[in-house]
């Protein structure tokens, strides 16, 4: 029974262990998180028009609302970009705003009869109105920065683990005319797990630098929304707090208020917009350079090891030369590098270790003044002829090391005794081995 016990306590802590698994793996695959952000790259966006306008029936009246927000909305758009009244704006005919404008978002509209009453949005493509807006010029941008919405209400802080208001409205806010570069995650993923309230209050640099990596960010904004109502679908109060760093550095506050829970998405989207020109100032005055302790290292390359060549001697030999010249080469084979030793076999055959080929040994033989033959096989030496250049001594051996005998000085070639006769005999090659009595 003793022996029994741990292995069923193993068992049970197994299941438990596998039961929190499956509860986590459902918790990630929860439908209720992920807002995708929308890419406003292409369009410059202008909202908050208000338009009011009468016409016959609502069909017309509408029609013109909508053209009646396109002028204000190019006037306002060319107004910011060049920091001037809207009175200065150049008058842009309908038929070329119709071109300009790629979309017409309804924040909120009301259509009677005759009557059109709406708060509308512009967007206008950016490669067509740029020249018209003046705004086709480079534009000084932020490092990147990775934004976390943090909302706070009923004593509860959420960031991107479930959809929220504040998480809609930076999804919704369209970021191409702002000069911060902001990182938006959607919320999906292991987005949760990085992305989240907790780890905003963390300001241990290793976990910061594997995140802003991972989403390919420079530093960390941080907009915190704090809400509290008078009762459920009543009025709300927001306190709006922007952060930046890694150590939540306090950049300002503001409050805004909603009459009613309806009131609340427009709340939100009026937050976001005084959040994004509370960073914005804080860039143009230089307090959001990014935190030099939140960038990786780059890791150092092992340096390359040199592989050591290694001179390979070549390998010594032995090689057997025939002598048909009348002039002894003993001496100068002695003379040359690389030979080791010279045994005489009779007159006319010589034993040579030399560390080195036939060829090379012939060579240096050939450069020596001696004439050779290897046609048939055998390295022969058969003549001695002076170098035509006199200029190139006769190699002289290295000189004895100090206090050492002096080296002997290879004698120079003797003329061998010539018979008397006319004719002189043939010479005929000694045998390689001698018989007991030569010894």
């Amino acid at each position: 029974m003793s022996l029994r016990a741990p292995g069923l306590m193993l068992s049970f802590l197994l299941l438990l262990s596998l039961a929190g698994g499956g509860a986590v793996v459902a918790q990630l695959e929860s439908g209720d998180r992920g807002i995708p952000p929308l890419d406003s790259s292409s369009t410059l966006e202008i909202g908050g028009i208000k338009v009011d306008i009468a016409a016959k029936d609502a069909e017309s009246a509408r029609l013109a609302g909508w053209r009646e927000a396109q002028r204000i909305g190019f006037a306002r758009l060319w107004a910011r970009m060049h920091k001037r009244p809207e009175t200065e704006a150049p008058k842009v005919p309908d038929g070329t705003l119709d071109d300009l404008v790629s979309s017409i978002s309804i924040e909120e509209e009301k259509i009677a009869p005759g009557r059109y009453i709406a708060t509308l949005g512009v967007l206008f493509d950016r490669s067509r109105s740029g020249a018209l807006l003046g705004s086709d010029g480079p534009v000084r941008r932020s490092a990147p920065m990775l934004l976390i919405p943090i909302l706070t209400s009923g004593g509860t802080s959420t960031s991107v683990e479930l959809r929220n208001s504040w998480q809609r409205a930076w999804a919704g806010y369209r970021t191409s005319g702002s000069a911060i570069d902001y990182v938006r995650v959607s919320g999906q993923g292991i987005d949760p797990l990085l992305i989240n309230a907790a780890q905003t209050r963390r300001p241990g640099r290793a976990m910061w630098r594997s995140i802003t990596d991972f989403y390919g960010a420079a530093d960390i904004l941080v907009a915190e929304a704090q809400v509290r109502r008078l009762y459920p679908g009543g009025p709300a109060v927001a306190t709006f707090i922007g952060y930046f760093g890694a150590d939540r550095r306090p950049l300002g506050a503001f409050t805004l208020r909603a009459a009613d829970s309806a009131g609340v998405p427009r709340m939100m989207a009026e937050g976001v917009a005084q959040m994004d020109a509370l960073y914005t100032r804080y860039l143009a005055a230089g307090e959001l350079r990014p935190d030099p302790s939140l960038i990786i290292p780059e890791v150092p390359l092992p340096p390359e090891e040199e592989e050591e060549v290694v001179e390979q001697k070549p390998a010594e030999r032995v090689i057997q030369i025939a002598v048909t010249s009348p002039y002894s080469p003993v001496g100068w084979l002695r003379s040359i590098p690389g030979v080791r030793s010279v045994q005489e076999i009779g007159a006319q055959v010589l034993v040579v270790r030399y560390s080195g080929s036939p060829g090379q040994l012939a060579g240096a033989l050939n450069a020596r003044g001696w004439q050779t033959n290897s046609a048939s096989g055998v390295l022969t030496i058969t003549g001695y002829a002076p170098p035509a250049s006199a200029a190139t001594p006769a190699p002289v051996p290295a000189p004895p090391p100090a206090g050492g005998p002096p080296a002997p000085t290879p004698p120079r070639p003797q003329p061998q005794p010539q018979p008397t006769q006319g004719a002189r005999e043939p010479l005929v090659p000694v045998p390689t081995t001698r018989n007991s009595g030569d010894r």
